[in-house]
Order: structure tokens, then C-alpha cells, then sequence
């Protein structure tokens, strides 16, 4: 192989692939150069005058390293890896760093292996980080979990590159014996580990640090930022469907710290992939922003292929691997071509790689485990007038409290004509009967409830209502088919529901029936008064998520993450 490269780049003998006339973006020197692309087997052998068995004329278009996607959940699409991959790599995106703590929380190992086997026969480089804190925290009920022991049995497994992102916080900074043992396990292994610590600064910043934790996709200030990257921290620029600190972030990229920021969506379900797009949509919008779009391509390709020691991928240049994609201009982002390792794999936004799913155990299926519930299930008594209320804020999956005044009648909380509702986190893995109750504000859904099997990052099953008739329904079904999104209408009695049947996270339905349907299911969410300034179900299901502050909701009762304690919905 290396002496056909030499051959070919020498012209010596014709390459199998040149791209003709390419303008490309050179993102070593932060210019625009041009020349024939030659790319003999899956590496790029040399930029300059070339002839090839299979020319491509890209005059007019650019060409760019394929993107890389530095940290994301593929089931927060709700897709297989299959399906995933047929939308966002005809977007251009090639890598990326995929953390499955999601269904590893429901199904422990058998989901990290569900992930790395069905991602095998894609034309998408999956690189599967072992889930660091399963659960997020102690302190809920989770399928699985994944103890030192476990992690220190399984990170040089197979298929698993690193060690996903450390959410547990707290438990590196206080030293943590069992966290110890994961970190140390990774080091050893000689493995990245991801972190996530939101405003988490100064000496217990260091200490995180100290862990050897490479990167950040949570801070939420320009300050944070910089004190993170002044510590040696990759920061991503995320560009989600519910958290989306992109635009903003990027405001603080200049020529001193640009080398230190990656593109990552983290969590992007399938209506927004297939309507929007994936890394191509966060580089239109940050550059819509105002970030120089060679530094945007830069973020997007070399900056994550260097921080995840990726030696061959991230830029166009003699033996890098052939992951690239042709697009109209540096402000659309449009991808014409992608070839994935020399292959051409995607053309005018479709793939050409087949989506069959060679792989499906019955370990990830009939994963929801709940007795029937009935309404009373869900009456929230309250001692006195006063309780604690969860707010939620637009874009973000960072919550407050408020304190209220709460009516209640017959021995439960009164919410008719208010702008707050019930909340309830239902546990499903184990039949325990756990039910977390609390209240949201400003959610805006009125006349039944509203429910979904992801809440991360245990994934019980979240609920929100005005009518406990109809949060029983909805639980009820989420529990008949397997798991998925619902609402429970008390207007005309009907339930509407879509099935995810992987774990309760994705389906293996084909991405475009799937995106439809849940598209409508969303559709009618809004039409129930959900505040489109939310992502409908998305939001819902972060908000017992017990690792960003402030109050969240778990199976086992209300949580304030900024005391990391339990607290009560009575605030008297």
C-alpha cells in the first residue's frame, strides 16, 4: 500500500480517485489553496496536477476534511447507528466521539456492545467512549450499573476508545474511591476521558483536572471558557437540539485560543437532523455569527482529530485517511460530495450505503418494567401553601426554583388555571414502584399529559400533566409498547404514542418514517401549548437530569444538584 501512495503521488502511476480543480481549505496554514485531490485506496497521497482511474470535476466547490463530531449520544436521535449515520453523513460528517451512557443506563454492557457492532457496517468512523457514571449519580434508580471494577474490566475492550464524559463531578473533586479506580483505569490504559463540570472553577476546577480529564461541552460564559482553556481544556461548541451554546461560545474564539475548541451536538434528535442537518448546521450558524469560516472548518476537522490523538484524519494532506466532503461555499455549507476512506458514500445530501441493521439483540428490547398505574398514583399532597417549583429555562438544560404559593383540594394540589404542572419520574427498570412527584413552571402544556422513556441519564420514564387521569394513561402506555414518546389527550380520551423499541431510547424504524411521525407527535405537543421556545419532548427530558444544577426531578424525589441533596416540594 505505501508503495502505490509513492508511486501515484509521484505520478508515476494513476491515482484510483482525483478530485479536479479543488479548492480546498488547507487547515495547517488557514488558507485556501488549490490543485487535483489524489487519493489512491482510503488515504489522500497528494494536492498538485494529477491524473486518476475516476475523476471528479469540483470546480466551483470546496472541499474539506470530513467533520468531526466531538461528543454525542446517537441515542438521543432515536435512531439505530444504522439510520443515524444515513443522515448526517451525507451532511459531511465522517467521525465521531460517541458516548453511549444513554443506553448503557438501561442496559449496561450488552448496550456499549450494541452500540460498537451495529455501528461496524457503516461508512461512519463511531469511536465509543466506556460510559464513566452509570448511573450519573447514586442517587436514582438506573438499569445498570457501572462500577470501577466494571470500567477497569472493560476500557480496553474491543472497540471501546476512551472513557466517556465524567459527569460526577463531585466525586472526582472530593476524590471519590470508586471514581479513583475509573480514572486510574483509563490512565493506564492509556485512554482520553471526557469530562462535563459545569461552572466548575478555580481550585475545585484544578482538582477535576487533576483527574486527567481533556475536555469540556458545558460552560455557559465566556469566563468559564477561558479559565478552562487556560487550564489545558479542549472546549466544544455544542450545537444541540435542546442546548445549543454555540453561537454565544463562539464569540470568544480568537487567534490565541482557536486551536482549543472542537464542534460537538451532543445530543440532536432526527427532525432536527433530517431538517437541519448536524455539524454542517452548527458551522452555518457560527458562521452566520461571526466566526471566520476557515477557523469554523478548523474547529470542525483538525482541532477534534487532535485532541483525540486521530493522526490520520482532520486535514487534506499526503497519507491522511480520504474522509471528505465538497461543498457549494463556506457560508452553506452544502455538501455535494463525501467520501468516507476513498469511497464515495454520499451525493447531493443522500447516502449510498445501505442501512440494513445486521445487528439487533434481544438484550436492548422490552426494556420498560412498570406495574399498571391508576390516577391516584399521582396526587401531590402538600403539609402547607408553600412548595418549591422547578422553572425551566429556553435552550438550556440548566433549571431553577421558585418558590410558590400552591392550592390544593382533597388532598392534592390544585394547578387548574396556573401556568404550573405536575412532574413525575417513574422508575421502569426494576419494579420498585418508585415515583418521583414535583411541579414545573412555564412548560406551558395544558388538558392531559405528556411522557417520555428518556430522562436522562437513568431513563426512567418522565411525565408531566394537569390531569392524573391522564398521566396514568400515558405512563400505561409507555409501558404497553416498550417504551417512547406520548400524550395523553383528556380532551377527546385518545393516547398517541410513538415506539421506541431499542432500550426505549431509539427505534429501528427507518429514519424518514420515523422523523414523520415524530414530527406530528411534536406538532401536537405545541398544539397542546408547549412553548415552542422548547424543544417539546427534548426539554422534557432533561429535567431529571441530576448533574446540571439548579432543582431536578428523579424516581426517588426532588433534587437540588447545587446542595447535591435531596429537598422536598414543601417549602414550609
Amino acid at each position: 500500500m505505501i508503495k502505490q501512495c509513492i508511486d501515484a503521488a509521484a505520478n508515476r502511476v494513476k491515482a484510483d480517485i482525483v478530485l479536479r480543480n479543488a479548492s480546498y481549505v488547507n487547515v495547517f496554514t488557514g488558507r485556501i489553496e488549490e490543485g487535483d485531490i489524489a487519493i489512491v485506496g482510503d488515504r489522500i497521497v497528494g494536492v498538485g496536477k494529477y491524473e486518476g482511474k475516476e475523476e471528479y470535476d469540483v470546480k466551483g466547490l470546496t472541499v474539506l476534511p470530513g467533520y468531526i463530531d466531538g461528543h454525542v449520544h446517537i441515542e438521543s436521535s432515536q435512531l439505530s447507528p444504522e439510520e443515524f449515520a444515513s443522515l448526517i453523513v451525507p451532511r459531511g460528517t465522517t467521525t465521531i466521539i460517541a458516548d453511549p451512557h444513554e443506553i448503557t443506563n438501561v442496559c449496561g454492557m450488552d448496550g456499549v456492545d450494541y452500540i460498537i457492532r451495529a455501528s461496524k457496517n457503516i461508512p461512519l468512523d463511531v469511536r465509543v467512549q466506556l460510559p464513566s457514571c452509570v448511573p450519573a449519580t447514586p442517587f436514582e434508580t438506573s438499569g445498570a450499573i457501572l462500577s470501577g471494577k466494571d470500567v477497569e474490566e472493560h476500557i480496553c475492550d474491543d472497540g471501546v476508545f476512551g472513557l466517556g464524559e465524567f459527569m460526577n463531578y463531585p466525586g472526582v473533586i472530593n476524590a471519590d474511591p470508586d471514581v479513583i479506580r475509573k480514572l486510574e483505569a483509563a490512565h493506564r490504559a492509556g485512554k482520553i476521558i471526557d469530562g462535563h463540570a459545569p461552572a466548575t472553577s478555580g481550585n475545585a476546577l484544578n482538582a477535576y483536572l487533576c483527574g486527567g480529564i481533556s475536555t469540556d461541552h458545558e460552560c455557559i460564559s465566556v469566563e468559564e471558557l477561558d479559565e478552562k482553556i487556560s487550564k489545558g481544556m479542549y472546549v466544544h461548541l455544542r450545537h444541540g437540539s435542546s442546548t445549543r451554546n454555540l453561537v454565544s461560545n463562539s464569540k470568544a474564539v480568537n487567534a490565541a485560543n482557536m486551536r482549543r475548541f472542537i464542534l460537538c451536538t451532543d445530543d440532536r434528535h432526527a427532525a432536527d437532523l433530517k431538517e437541519k442537518g448536524h455539524i454542517d448546521d452548527a458551522l452555518r450558524k457560527a458562521v452566520a455569527g461571526g466566526l471566520d469560516p476557515i477557523w469554523a472548518v478548523t474547529i470542525a476537522t483538525l482541532n477534534g482529530a487532535e485532541c483525540y490523538s486521530l493522526k490520520d484524519k482532520g486535514a487534506i494532506a499526503p497519507m491522511k485517511i480520504a474522509d471528505l466532503v465538497v461543498v457549494d461555499n463556506l457560508k452553506d455549507f452544502n455538501a455535494k460530495y463525501v467520501f468516507k476512506g476513498g469511497k464515495l458514500v454520499a451525493e447531493d445530501g443522500k447516502p449510498l450505503f445501505d442501512t440494513t441493521k445486521r445487528y439487533l439483540p434481544s438484550s436492548v428490547l422490552n426494556t420498560v418494567h412498570v406495574d399498571p398505574l391508576k390516577a391516584d398514583d399521582f396526587r401531590l399532597t402538600l403539609k402547607g401553601k408553600r412548595a418549591r417549583v422547578m422553572t425551566i429555562l429556553p435552550g438550556n438544560v440548566v433549571t431553577g426554583c421558585e418558590i410558590m404559593d400552591i392550592a390544593s383540594k382533597d388532598g392534592d394540589v390544585d394547578i387548574v388555571g396556573t401556568d404550573v404542572l405536575k412532574m413525575a419520574v417513574v422508575e421502569r427498570h426494576k419494579h420498585t414502584g418508585n415515583i418521583g412527584k414535583g411541579l414545573l413552571k412555564g412548560y406551558g402544556f395544558k388538558g392531559g399529559a405528556m411522557g417520555i422513556t428518556i430522562s436522562h441519564d437513568s431513563h426512567n420514564i418522565i411525565l408531566l400533566g394537569d390531569d392524573n387521569e391522564s398521566m396514568a394513561k400515558a405512563a400505561n402506555e409507555l409501558a404497553r409498547i416498550g417504551g417512547g414518546m406520548v400524550i395523553a389527550d383528556k380532551k377527546d380520551g385518545k393516547v398517541y404514542s410513538l415506539t421506541l423499541d431499542i432500550a426505549g431510547l431509539m427505534s429501528s424504524r427507518d429514519a424518514d418514517s420515523l422523523q414523520r411521525d415524530s414530527k406530528a407527535l411534536i406538532e401536537r405537543a405545541y398544539s397542546m401549548g408547549v412553548d415552542r421556545e422548547q424543544e417539546a419532548f427534548m426539554s422534557l427530558a432533561f429535567l431529571s437530569l441530576a448533574v446540571i444544577p439548579q432543582l431536578k426531578l428523579l424516581d426517588t424525589g426532588l433534587f437540588d444538584v447545587t446542595k447535591f441533596a435531596f429537598t422536598t416540594v414543601d417549602a414550609e
